[in-house]
């Protein structure tokens, strides 16, 4: 499929918002070619209400990935349903919310996920394009490191550490291509640590926060129903989460990911120092061979067989 594309119906989603813990409803609706990704705020009037997810678009933030425009208008907790739009192929979508948050759903992009394969895509006459990069782009902080590096296709490789022995050390790599974010990554949920989320609260987040739409662990014990859906369920969904903001580089990329203990902000961070250097990247328009790499390509009813 190496031409852009669009949701063939309409798919809605009804939530609640992690942070702010209000009831959210999300629809998603097929746009013309050369849309992107649109986030339409409906509680607002006036031409303020649009939101281009795109990279610099972006509020700073360590819990989650928040857009704003000119009218500081929002729309916060992105990164599952751009997670969810990138690994199944839609490259157009104006997607309607009626508040400041994308509903959280059961922490996961999993719902997301069924939602758009079940509604299916349709073929726009436009060619689809592609973000090749040429060398090396790294951002630092502390401990924590990004970098996006020559490759054929989207890989994305994650360690992380932790000290509650329920997480401990993980490290994952997968090539992105070919449904791998289906069956591997979307149904991976966001988790935290016991200890973290009085501290949150207090601060005015995670209001929305459940033991049915977070992975809970507290040292050995993981404190959510059900256990793990992954021995390492906190690193693949970290791998979700970087999916989904790199998403926001307004087109699929064509290189390897490299998180060690990254977040939305260092993604971020990484996707400006890429555009500022005009000599780290260019677009490349895809052709049957390039298109066949990319996250969406080849996902079906089938796949969702493997998503819990």
């Amino acid at each position: 499929m190496n031409v852009q594309t669009t949701l063939k119906s309409i798919v809605s989603f009804d939530g609640t918002g992690l942070h702010t813990g209000q009831p959210a409803k999300l629809v998603l609706r097929p746009a013309p070619a050369n849309t992107g990704i649109v986030f339409r705020r409906i509680d607002v009037t006036g031409p303020g209400n649009l939101l281009p997810a795109k990279w610099d678009h972006v509020v700073v933030s360590p819990l989650n990935t928040c857009l704003t425009n000119h009218a500081e208008v929002t729309v916060s907790t992105i990164e599952h349903l751009m997670a969810a739009l990138a690994g199944t192929g839609v490259h157009n979508v104006m997607i309607d919310i009626d508040g400041p948050e994308v509903p959280i759903m059961d922490g996961s992009a999993a719902a997301f996920v069924r939602g758009i394969v079940q509604a299916g895509l349709t073929r726009h006459a436009a060619p689809l394009y592609a973000i090749e990069i040429l060398r090396d782009v790294s951002v630092e902080d502390g401990l924590a490191v990004a970098s996006l590096s020559p490759a054929t296709s989207l890989q994305i490789a994650f360690d992380i550490d932790f000290a509650d022995a329920a997480i401990g050390h993980q490290e994952k790599t997968l090539n992105m291509a070919n449904g791998a974010f289906v069956r591997e990554l979307c149904d991976s949920r966001t988790f935290c640590r016991n200890s973290d989320v009085e501290l949150m609260r207090a601060n005015g987040l995670a209001l929305g926060g459940t033991l049915e739409n977070a992975v809970v662990v507290d040292g050995d014990k993981v404190l959510s129903p059900g256990g793990l859906r992954h021995a390492d369920e906190a690193v693949r969904h970290k791998m979700l989460d970087a999916l989904g903001d790199l998403y926001t580089a307004g087109a699929p990329i064509l290189g390897r990911y490299n998180g060690t203990r990254a977040g939305h902000a260092m993604t971020n961070r990484l996707l400006q120092a890429l555009f500022a250097d005009p000599t780290a990247w260019r677009m490349v328009r895809c052709d049957a061979k390039i298109a066949a790499r990319l996250p969406g390509v080849g996902v079906s009813k089938a796949d969702l067989f493997a998503v819990a």
